[in-house]
């Protein structure tokens, strides 16, 4: 697949508004056969006597000779201030402008502009100047970091325009001791279309392969004359968390304007994800050596309620994002400073609790491995059937350990640097390209992580009874044993508890 984004840069022109006096569109369009009556620079609009509140800067997406498409996905723009050094015009400590700011779209090059947002936004300038102010420095540009603009969770048009005004009042101190003005530059990022179709190509793909693997590994359980264990019934809660993430609802992102569906996908990876750490820590838990805490949930509170309350942090955080940018794109927790210190807060917070997660399953994972070693040790003991079946099973159990803790760590890994990806924007000097196989590599081992595991832990139909454990079966039907993982009494607990249970009792 191509590279997940594309960065396209566009200048913004000055244009004259002059609908007082000619009554013409609302919407200012910088080129094209209607054309605003443009401004070189701001000499000339002194020169003309011209106000800062009749410019208006208009940026046209996409460029001259080209169309958006539904196969982009989202839009997310970043703003660049070219700011000049002016002595008497200096840019003031911690200052603001506002900024009036108007998107609207139309499918055809003739139609009329139909407004999607409009909103008055204010946004913190953090810029430095290398100079010393003097003199000499006049027209010397600061260095500015990049601002949130805007974030759309649909590109259901072919043409967007977006017009920025930049009010002044002095009585009232806006858009004063900001500096000179020169230019403002926009930065819009989309998904590539290609890359968005091997996604819903791979979704399309993957949803019937693990809905057959569910429906399979529940019959089986259903078979059985038990009540399902809990660690069943916690890998059948992955399987319906990982086919919620699977099922292509993305598809109708081509033909409706679904602007919620950013929102969506953040709230189904954060069920899978809550999902898939709670599993890992009730996996490890059912093959520790105490009995009593077995096969309850209420047991796992301490390890389980944690994740639920940083998932919950995350939703509440998400919804202060991308829920109120449902409403107002121009939106952005990140603009003030307690805005920017909750956001970063959450996600250190986050990634710091994914850290401590990671260790204390390590720790957990030793724990099981040193368990396991422990029985290895009466196995010799045993008639070859059940050593063979036993062997069988602690070598899956293990196989599927290591995979669990790489899974663990990429997942992890993943994690954070899709945080840091999506936020290099807003952080300034830190860049990370994170390309299309990360992505789909990612999303490829969660779902064959899934089947595993519903292939590996669907009971065993086959009986095994405590008289074979005597001797009495011959080799060869010994090597015909299923080696199974868990279940392989029909109504017995799983070989994994029965063996902890006889460690135990010595």
């Amino acid at each position: 697949a191509p590279s997940p984004t594309t960065a396209v840069p566009y200048m913004s022109v000055k244009c004259i508004d002059v609908r007082k006096n000619h009554h013409k569109t609302k919407w200012l369009m910088p080129w094209g056969p209607n054309h605003c009556e443009k401004l070189k620079d701001f000499d000339e609009a002194v020169s003309r006597q011209i106000e800062a509140n009749d410019i208006v800067f208009a940026v046209h997406i996409p460029l001259p000779s080209k169309e958006m498409s539904p196969w982009f996905q989202f839009m997310l723009f970043i703003m660049q201030l070219d700011i000049a050094f002016k002595m008497d015009n200096d840019l003031k400590e911690n200052a603001e402008i506002t900024l009036d700011v108007s998107l609207a779209y139309r499918d055809d090059m003739f139609d009329d502009w139909e407004e999607i947002a409009h909103a008055i936004e204010i946004r913190k300038l953090k810029c430095t100047f290398g100079s010393p102010k003097t003199l000499e420095s006049e027209g010397r540009h600061y260095d500015c970091d990049f601002l949130p603009f805007m974030e759309i969770g649909s590109v259901a048009h072919k043409f967007y325009l977006i017009n920025i005004r930049l009010p002044v009042n002095e009585r009232k101190g806006i858009n004063v001791g900001i500096g000179e003005i020169k230019d403002i530059r926009l930065v819009g990022i989309h998904q590539n279309g290609g890359f968005t179709k091997v996604w819903f190509a791979m979704k399309t793909f993957l949803t019937p392969s693990i809905l057959i693997i569910m429906v399979w590994y529940w019959r089986r359980i259903t078979l059985m004359t038990r009540a399902p264990v809990l660690l069943e019934k916690v890998i059948f809660a992955l399987g319906i968390s990982m086919t919620f993430i699977n099922i292509p609802v993305e598809w109708f992102s081509i033909g409706f304007d679904w602007t919620w569906m950013l929102l969506f996908g953040d709230i189904r990876q954060g069920i899978f994800y809550a999902m898939l750490l709670s599993f890992w820590i009730i996996f490890c838990g059912e093959h520790m050596m105490d009995q009593n805490e077995r096969n309850r949930l209420s047991g796992y509170w301490k390890q389980v309620g944690p994740i639920a309350v940083g998932s919950f942090c995350l939703f509440i955080f998400d919804m202060c994002e991308r829920g109120v940018q449902l409403k107002n794109p121009f939106y952005s927790i990140w603009t003030t400073e307690v805005g920017t210190e909750l956001a970063m807060a959450f996600i250190i917070v986050a990634g710091i609790c994914l850290c401590l997660y990671f260790l204390f399953l390590c720790f957990m994972v030793f724990q099981v491995f040193r368990n396991i070693s422990g029985k290895q040790s009466s196995l010799p003991a045993m008639s070859k059937a059940r050593r063979l079946h036993y062997e069988g099973l602690i070598f899956r159990f293990k196989f599927l350990m290591l995979i669990t803790l790489a899974c663990a760590a990429m997942t992890v890994i993943f994690f954070i640097v899709s945080q840091v990806t999506e936020g290099h924007w807003k952080w300034g000097d830190i860049t990370i390209q994170v390309n299309s196989a990360f992505f789909t590599g990612i999303y490829g081992m969660w779902n064959l992580y899934v089947f595993a595991l519903m292939f590996l832990y669907a009971p065993s139909h086959k009986n095994y009874g405590e008289d074979q454990s005597n001797g009495d079966l011959g080799v060869n039907s010994g090597e015909e044993l299923q080696l199974t993982t868990t279940i392989t009494h029909v109504d017995g607990p799983t070989e994994v508890y029965k063996l902890a249970r006889k460690e135990a009792q010595e």
